[in-house]
Formats: C-alpha cells, structure tokens, sequence
C-alpha cells in the first residue's frame, strides 16, 4: 500500500529540497546592503507610535469578514452560472436563497453600522 503513494512522497521531497536549495542559495549569494531606507517603515508611512501588542479596532475584523463572504459569493456563483442550463429551475430558486441570505445578512451588517468608518 506504501507504494502507491510513493510518487507523491517523492513530488514532496523534491519540492522541500528544491525550497530549501533556492533560499540557502539566495542567502548565500544575494547582494546584503543594509540602508535605512530600507529598514524604515513601508506600510503606513509613518513610525510606530505605540506597542505592536496594541489592540485593534474590531471593524478592520468586520471588514476582513465582509471580504471573505462576498468573495466565497463569488466563488459559488461563477460555477453556478457556467452549469445554470444543465441543472434548471430548482438550482435557480437554491441560488435565489443562497443570495437573499447573503443580502440580508448584508443589511444586516449595513444596520448595525459596521460598514462606516469614523
């Protein structure tokens, strides 16, 4: 039984070895110019002013949240779409339900406020 799955031990070795080959390699021959405007902060633009253990605001998790369910959406509704001939009308009211889900949770969250920024 072990030797069905060899082949696929054996795509796993390579692919670490090979991992591991390219970034001791990179470490090893890569140019190292250290400059203070590359270690200077890039993300915000400006200098952190306080711990990074600081909390954050609940909304950028919200927001997170929002992107997720909307790209799962899209995820189900492309597939749906290029099927939509084959499987009929019960697919169709399914994916009605699915959206209309969707939506008031949505409004939901639109309610609640979590979508304004202050």
């Amino acid at each position: 039984m072990l030797a069905e799955y060899w082949p696929v031990l054996l795509f796993i070795a390579v692919a670490a070895g090979m991992g591991i080959v390219l970034i001791t390699l990179g470490l090893l021959v890569g140019p190292r110019r250290p400059e203070p405007d590359k270690l200077s902060p890039y993300e915000c633009g400006f200098e952190a002013f306080e711990d990074a253990r600081m909390q954050f605001d609940v909304r950028y998790y919200l927001l997170a949240i929002l992107f997720i369910i909307f790209d799962l959406e899209i995820a189900f509704l492309f597939p749906w779409a290029v099927v939509f001939k084959q499987i009929g009308i019960v697919a169709l009211i399914e994916m009605g339900l699915f959206l209309l889900l969707l939506v008031i949770g949505f409004a939901y969250v639109w309610k609640k406020g979590a979508l304004e920024w202050e």
